[in-house]
């Protein structure tokens, strides 16, 4: 009953989302267009945006929802950079968290159907280097986001290695678009924040966090 409930409200707030068109809200046009209204009324309620924020991020990212590239703008805009990047990276760690929790004890049967032979390279990453892997991954921005968070939910990855890979993970994107997020007025599309020396240096980044599972690898080699 309890795995009824929760179902239940994972679609109802996915349903709310669309029947509303709350994605609308979610650009950059109508970042840009109301930009001094936000700083205006974060400059006035601090506090309150900063728990209002969180609390959007969390939703956002535990429904799955479209929309965390122009939430992590805001952040950085309304917030700073840096302080914004960790509001984000709070935001976006729980919500996570908990769309993990979801695939796992919920929507695991539904999710192997849905996905299962998409999924299934990911399953043999993790099942060797959990930590590791997802933190590559977490730092390729060409993976969507969701994804990885229903793979490693079907996955027998510890909680907290789950929720500090991805914080650690989403950490340089996050301040990459925190930081666009400050030069608002500048930007004039979200393609223009991945820049090809960005992308490189993700993928750089990417590369370093296998490491560990190379020199595993190769230190079993050696020792058979």
């Amino acid at each position: 009953m309890k795995k009824v409930i929760i179902v239940g409200i994972l679609a109802l707030g996915v349903a709310a989302f669309f029947y509303f068109g709350l994605g609308e809200y979610f650009s950059l046009t109508v970042l840009q267009e109301n930009r001094d209204r936000l700083l205006d009324f974060t400059a006035a309620n601090y506090l309150l945006a900063m728990v209002i924020f969180v609390g959007v991020y969390i939703a956002q990212t535990a429904f799955s929802l479209p929309g965390g590239a122009i939430l992590t703008m805001a952040g950085g805009l309304l917030f700073g950079a840096v302080f914004g990047t960790l509001l984000v990276n709070i935001g976006a760690t729980v919500g996570a968290t908990l769309a993990f929790l979801a695939a796992r004890y919920v929507l695991r049967d539904w999710v192997e159907r849905k996905f299962g032979a998409t999924l299934e390279p990911l399953q043999n990453g993790f099942a060797d280097n959990a930590f590791s892997y997802l933190l590559m991954l977490r730092l390729i921005p060409a993976i969507p986001f969701f994804v990885l968070n229903l793979a490693a939910g079907l996955t027998r990855m510890r909680l907290g290695a789950y929720a500090a890979a991805t914080a650690l993970g989403i950490l340089p994107g996050s301040f990459v678009f925190a930081y666009a997020g400050r030069k608002l007025g500048s930007i004039n599309s979200l393609g223009e924040i991945l820049s090809t020396p960005v992308i490189l240096a993700f993928v750089f980044l990417a590369l370093l966090a296998l490491l560990p599972v190379v020199y595993r690898k190769l230190k079993a080699r050696k020792q058979n």
